[in-house]
């Protein structure tokens, strides 16, 4: 599984970055995990808060948006946009 997120202002997109969690023996959501945590790590950002809206939109669309409103810290961007890519 390869995640992809991008950190976006505005209409700009400040940073990029790709995590890769391929291990056999992991149930999916080890995998996804492990890879959104390495994901945030490369990103240099805190963890957001995982609501049902963005369980819901993994599971119908593959991605999802992190708003400013689901960090507890303050960030220098609007959204975290999180895509999976199999």
């Amino acid at each position: 599984m390869i995640l992809y997120g991008k950190l976006v202002k505005g209409n700009v997109m400040l940073r990029e970055a790709n995590a890769i969690a391929a291990d056999p023996d992991m149930t999916f959501h080890k995998m996804m995990e492990t890879a959104f945590l390495e994901l945030t790590r490369s990103l240099d950002i805190p963890v957001p808060i995982w609501l049902r809206k963005n369980t819901r939109e993994i599971a119908r669309y593959r991605k999802t948006y992190f708003e400013k409103e689901q960090f507890i810290e303050e960030t220098y961007f609007d959204r975290f946009i999180l895509e999976i890519e199999v």
